[in-house]
């Protein structure tokens, strides 16, 4: 608001983008939302001021030799130190009914475009196209995705190893009992340790009133 109000002497300004480091790519589109993907720049080295007119261009170049430019005015100032972090905190609280109502209006237009899709598809479907070919959709929860040659490969592979390891594992009867044992044993043996630390500390409690 501040560089917008500086530079209105120069003609119409049309935006003011604030950027943390300067950048060639093209002014990204703003957001609508007031609530929702809002970042806010704390810090930065860049302004581009847009104005609506070539001439304004040339009439900010020239305003250099016009001397320093204040941003802060009696009539216009700045907010800095404890006001500047109450204006943030008021700005910071969420207004439940404009919330509400920017939901409601985002959800109404992405009900349309679902009922547009949905009737663009159901029209098309079964219709041949120039080709004689017809257009067939799979409905359900999780419509189904084409997997492709490579995915199928991996997929085979996957399951061969699987297979190989559980094979592996049962190829002796004896062995998957052995093991079984083995796994008991040591169990076990870890619980009578357990026992015995826990008998060691009871045994070292003292009872000392003073």
């Amino acid at each position: 608001d501040a560089l917008s109000r500086l530079f209105a002497r120069c003609g119409h300004v049309q935006s003011v983008d604030i950027c943390e480091k300067p950048g060639p790519g093209e002014k990204k589109e703003k957001l609508a939302s007031k609530f929702f993907n809002c970042k806010t720049v704390k810090g930065f080295h860049v302004a581009y001021v847009v104005f609506r007119k070539p001439a304004g261009v040339q009439a900010a170049k020239a305003l250099s030799r016009e001397g320093p430019l204040l941003i802060s005015t009696e009539s216009h100032p700045v907010k800095t130190g404890i006001s500047k972090w109450i204006a943030n905190y008021a700005a910071s609280v969420v207004d439940q009914e404009k919330l509400k109502a920017e939901v409601d209006a985002y959800m109404q237009d992405y009900d349309k475009k679902m009922a547009e899709e949905e009737a663009k598809a159901a029209k098309e479907e079964g219709v041949p196209d120039e080709e004689g070919w017809v257009k067939v959709t799979r409905k359900g929860r999780k419509p189904g995705m084409p997997r492709t040659e490579a995915a199928n490969l991996r997929v085979l592979e996957k399951e061969k190893q699987k297979r190989a390891r559980k094979e592996l594992l049962n190829f002796y009867a004896w062995q998957h009992r052995e093991t079984k044992r083995e796994h008991i044993a040591q169990l076990r043996k870890k619980f009578e340790e357990d026992k015995q630390r826990i008998a060691l500390m009871r045994a070292q409690r003292k009872f000392r009133p003073y």
